[in-house]
């Protein structure tokens, strides 16, 4: 086993204690299996029995990752330098719980990353029983799937068959985030380093695009961030009323009535605005299954701080002197600096 892996399985077994050994086990594991498969992107160019579309898309990823440490000021590691088949659709399944009339996320601490609003799994049905377990206990939960996730530079995170087939604009996106997580990471504070992570790869891309300078795959990504764009707003909504209704004077029982009328809302909504898109199913999955508010309960995370991030950015006109000022900003209290944040997403641009 990797020196640095076992490192950090001793680690979170000495601060967590036995209970939590079968937990981190998995992970460990988990990880362990996802880079035994990953081999260096040249090799798997080399090989007579790889398709050449395969072949053709990890060239592709290639000119990224360069433009990423170029351009962007991303980290120049072996990250996304070699390519992992995992044969299955995620690279793991994130299990988020809150209580019934509630969008507070339930917390789990670890020694690495601090405190998240997920617990992960690398095994599909290990997932369900854990969300079984919290459903027991009358908590909302959602079973995700994560096609990528990031190690914060402790390992070199490879290019997974999970997304590698996703249309180029979407490759490109998700190495940008992920190696944000590499640049800077405020334990404990999910919604920072998401909002950071997005505000990294909504820019990134669009100077890719301009770079690459192909119409058809700025059309593509512009009509999957469309979607996105509108699916996202349409979460948000529902988000704000199913938080009003919590907030209301109303008895749980009616609360708990209005919860149902408004997730029922949202799926004719959603379907509206799937006829809107020519049909486009690409969202279906989040529907999977029953509605919950644990399936909103993280909409925000990702984009709440943006606005603020994109104004620092504006200031400091370079990525690296945007990541000194996050760092800056990492260093602060959670509170001060999403105080920051939000007075910086007031300021006019320059």
């Amino acid at each position: 086993m990797n020196a640095r892996l076992l490192t950090v399985l001793l680690l979170a077994v000495l601060a967590a204690g036995c209970a939590q050994l079968a937990y981190y086990g998995q992970a460990a594991n988990g990880h362990f299996s996802l880079l035994d498969r990953a081999h260096p992107i040249d090799d798997w160019l080399t090989d007579p029995s790889v398709d050449a579309g395969l072949k053709a898309k990890l060239e592709r990823t290639k000119q990224m990752r360069r433009f990423a440490v170029s351009d962007l000021s991303l980290p120049d590691n072996r990250s996304y330098t070699e390519y992992a088949d995992l044969q299955r659709p995620f690279a793991l399944w994130n299990v988020v719980a809150t209580p019934a009339l509630s969008l507070e996320p339930k917390q789990w601490c670890f020694p690495i990353a601090g405190c998240v609003n997920y617990r992960g799994y690398f095994s599909q049905s290990a997932a369900r029983k854990f969300a079984a377990g919290l459903r027991q206990q009358g908590y909302d939960v959602q079973v995700n799937g994560v096609p990528a996730y990031s190690t914060l530079g402790w390992f070199n995170d490879p290019l997974l068959s999970t997304f590698i087939r996703y249309p180029d604009g979407e490759v490109a996106r998700l190495i940008f985030h992920e190696l944000a997580h590499q640049t800077v990471y405020a334990k404990g504070d999910t919604q920072f380093n998401e909002s950071f992570a997005t505000t990294v790869e909504q820019a990134g891309v669009e100077r890719w695009l301009d770079a690459v300078g192909n119409q058809k795959t700025r059309d593509a990504y512009v009509q999957f961030e469309g979607r996105k764009e509108e699916f996202v707003a349409l979460l948000l909504r529902y988000r704000q009323r199913l938080a009003s209704n919590y907030a209301s004077d109303l008895s749980d029982t009616q609360k708990l009535q209005q919860k149902a009328e408004i997730f029922l809302a949202l799926q004719a909504d959603y379907q509206v605005l799937k006829t809107k898109w020519g049909g486009y199913t690409g969202y279906d999955r989040w529907f999977a299954e029953p509605l919950s508010n644990a399936h909103l309960a993280l909409v925000a995370t990702y984009y709440d701080l943006v606005p603020g991030f994109k104004a620092l950015l504006a200031q400091q006109q370079t990525f690296k002197k945007f990541y000194a000022a996050v760092a800056k900003l990492a260093a602060l209290s959670k509170e001060e600096r999403h105080r920051q944040l939000e007075e910086l997403a007031k300021t006019k641009p320059m």
